[in-house]
């Protein structure tokens, strides 16, 4: 979750000089219960869970946060990025359309598709699928110390192509001392955890139908990185498809990035963020819709 961080202190910046009603109030960022300190916390919970964490789990999670005496009366705005995405899209779920708890929501590199575009690229989707998992399931989760751990994700893909401060922030908080005696480091996020979740696709169906229901009543604003490395046109276009229902408020670009977009350009992400939260009117508020 600290990644984040980059992507909202530049938003604070952006929005501080605004109208009042488009100044932040307060930011939050929340582990998926495997990654990061999260996944510390739950560490013995894990080991009897070989599969894995579903966004399903995640997403009651930050709806229990939501519904709290602490964001009573909040405006709201939700930000997923990749498998967030979808989660935070079922956030949205149980809640009927007089009552939803957001005036915004905002996907990033949503891993959303429909089953049915999902299974007419069967070949496709698998293929990509497979290689996410292989190339997690071998890469290194073990380093001396930090300042070694930064170096060598310095210079190895897709590490070297993310903004620095994001690589020390993961190094800081995305690793932990494996032993209190040394200063050997390794992922806080286990592998196998990491690689089961990407094959669990049925999240991601069921968050695209969600957000058909919800976005006439829900703004909904997309952004992508110019550079299809994960998903392509088609996968992008499937989500925008107002034959389907599927209507966003806004659909747009980081340019000169890929999935990673929060890791690579955290700062012209945010700036695409101000721009959908600056389509938000001063008079919405939750109270409007009941």
């Amino acid at each position: 979750k600290e990644q984040w961080e980059p992507t909202i202190e530049r938003i604070f910046l952006t929005q501080a000089s605004k109208e009042r009603h488009h100044q932040i109030r307060e930011a939050w960022s929340f582990d998926w219960q495997n990654h990061g300190e999260a996944a510390l916390v739950n560490e013995e919970i894990l080991r009897d869970r070989p599969e894995g964490v579903s966004i399903y789990i995640w997403a009651p999670a930050i709806v229990d946060f939501v519904q709290s005496s602490r964001m009573a009366g909040h405006r709201i705005v939700p930000l997923g990025h990749s498998a967030g995405a979808g989660a935070m899209m079922l956030t949205t779920k149980n809640f009927p359309l007089s009552h939803l708890p957001y005036v915004s929501l905002v996907l990033i590199e949503p891993t959303m598709i429909t089953r049915e575009m999902f299974e007419a690229h069967f070949d496709d989707r698998i293929r990509s699928m497979e290689m996410s998992v292989g190339a997690t399931e071998v890469r290194r989760d073990v380093w001396p110390d930090r300042e070694e751990a930064f170096r060598w994700l310095s210079r190895r893909f897709p590490f070297r192509t993310w903004d620095p401060r994001v690589v020390r922030l993961l190094v800081e908080h995305g690793l932990h001392q494996k032993f209190p005696d040394s200063k050997t480091v390794t992922l806080k996020c286990d592998r196998k955890q990491e690689a089961i979740s990407y094959p669990d696709v049925d999240g991601h169906f069921e968050a695209t139908t969600e957000l058909a229901r919800v976005c006439r009543t829900l703004p909904v604003h997309v952004i992508w990185g110019t550079s299809n490395d994960m998903f392509p046109d088609y996968f992008q276009d499937s989500l925008a498809d107002a034959t389907q229902g599927r209507i966003v408020a806004s659909a747009s670009r980081v340019h000169g990035a890929g999935h990673l977009v929060m890791q690579e350009k955290p700062d012209h992400l945010a700036l695409k963020i101000c721009e959908a939260l600056d389509t938000i009117s001063p008079y919405l508020s939750l109270r409007s819709r009941l």
